[in-house]
């Protein structure tokens, strides 16, 4: 009799224990089936019926002889062989099953994250897509502004060259001008020159002639009577402004100067006068010291006279500067006067007031003259011939009213014009100054 067991994969798997020529010799004995359902997957055992086991022919091991006759212990034996060879199996399948199941659900887990990871790739192949899009569109952007700027470029450079050839055309017309303008200045400052020249003349003439009624209408011929300053002649009875004769007291020395007989109740000597340009001021110690220019136009008086004259009794000094604008200002010192060539004609002021600035221009306390030739400022890069002119430098200081005399819209920044800094800055030349001095107690 043989004896088999057999079983069948409700996946599809079949699998038999045995031996090969038994699993065709079931297809015609009877069978009993036995089905177990684990998962998704159902299995179903084949087992011999005795009856069946009975007729069949006898199932002869190896270990026992083929021709030998079998009896019913024997086939019990056998039996019971067979059913531990299949408990066995059934063993080795429930591992293999565990196992399936496990592979199963790691194949489960790992489809659903093939799946995450598609949706992710679709979705991030999608913001591409976008980014691509809008990127495309955005150099589609870029491209169009170049294009218009490259335009707006080249639309404002035009411009600019058309602008610098009319800038260049209207210097070139300013320069004439400006030539135009300082030859008819010239020529103004000599008309006037002769006028005033020919009105004194008249005016002397007039005086020759007439017989003095008043004290008010007697004007003294310069060559008749000398003063020691104009506030003398003034308190004289000589109220017209003028050129007139000042002589040093104990001294022959003469002097022409200029008499402000108007200006705060007259009685003023001026001792520098600056309104063209038409003399230079850059001179020698000697020039400054003993003056120079015309006392009808430009001029120095001369630092000697003044030092002598300051000196004798207590000054005060007026400052009238003018701009290119039409404005004027003022700085009024309390007390002036110039110490004697021994000691360089070293300043003193004391008493600022006026418009022409709260700080006074002219460094304190006094500092030494200084010419091109005779260098005594506060500076090793001498003041007097980087700033050209005579005067009271400090370390070149805030002020110089002898500087370099520039005419209208060339006088910004200019470092060696007519300076007075705390009224128009340090870049800023004048157009006019008059520096005058009369007795404290006038």
């Amino acid at each position: 009799m043989q004896l088999a067991a057999c079983f069948f994969l409700g996946c599809g798997i079949f699998l038999a224990s045995g031996y090969n020529s038994f699993s065709k010799s079931m297809e015609t004995i009877g069978k009993k089936q036995y089905q177990v359902q684990h998962g998704s997957c159902s299995y179903t055992f084949l087992l011999p019926e005795t009856d069946n086991c009975r007729s069949s022919t006898p199932y002869v091991s190896n270990a026992v002889q083929r021709d030998a006759p079998l009896d019913y212990d024997d086939s019990v034996q056998r039996l019971q062989l067979l059913e531990n060879i299949m408990e066995n199996n059934t063993q080795w399948l429930m591992k293999v099953l565990n196992q399936t199941t496990r592979l199963e659900l790691q194949l489960l887990e790992h489809s659903l994250s093939t799946n995450k990871l598609e949706r992710q790739i679709s979705d991030q192949t999608n913001e591409i897509t976008k980014l691509q899009e809008k990127n495309s569109f955005l150099e589609k952007r870029v491209l169009e502004m170049e294009d218009k700027h490259t335009l707006q470029l080249k639309s404002i450079k035009d411009e600019k060259d058309q602008l610098q050839v009319l800038v260049s055309r209207q210097n070139s017309i300013i320069e004439e001008l400006e030539k135009q303008l300082a030859t008819a200045t010239v020529n103004n400052s000599v008309l006037q020159k002769q006028q005033h020249d020919l009105m004194e003349t008249v005016h002397n003439l007039l005086t020759m002639i007439s017989t003095p009624n008043s004290k008010n209408n007697f004007i003294a011929k310069e060559e008749q009577i000398s003063f020691k300053d104009c506030a003398e002649a003034f308190k004289s009875g000589l109220t017209t402004s003028g050129i007139y004769t000042l002589t040093v007291s104990n001294t022959a020395q003469e002097k022409k100067a200029y008499c402000d007989m108007e200006t705060g109740g007259g009685g003023w000597t001026v001792i520098q006068r600056r309104e063209d340009g038409s003399v230079d001021f850059h001179r020698t110690w000697k020039e400054y010291k003993m003056g120079f220019g015309d006392p009808a136009g430009e001029y120095w008086l001369g630092n000697e006279f003044v030092s002598q004259l300051t000196n004798q009794k207590r000054y005060v000094l007026k400052i009238h500067l003018k701009d290119w604008e039409g404005n004027e200002a003022y700085s009024l010192y309390d007390h002036f006067s110039l110490a004697s060539e021994e000691l360089k004609y070293r300043i003193y002021l004391k008493g600022l007031t006026g418009t022409a600035g709260k700080i006074s221009s002219i460094s304190q306390p006094g500092n030494d003259f200084s010419t091109k030739d005779a260098d005594n400022d506060k500076c090793i890069c001498k003041c007097s011939q980087m700033l050209t002119g005579g005067w009271w430098f400090d370390a070149c200081g805030p002020s110089n009213l002898n500087g370099m005399y520039y005419p209208l819209r060339q006088n910004n920044n200019k470092f060696n014009g007519i300076k007075w800094y705390y009224w128009k800055g340090s870049g800023y030349s004048l157009k006019a100054t008059t520096m005058m001095i009369r007795p404290a107690d006038f």
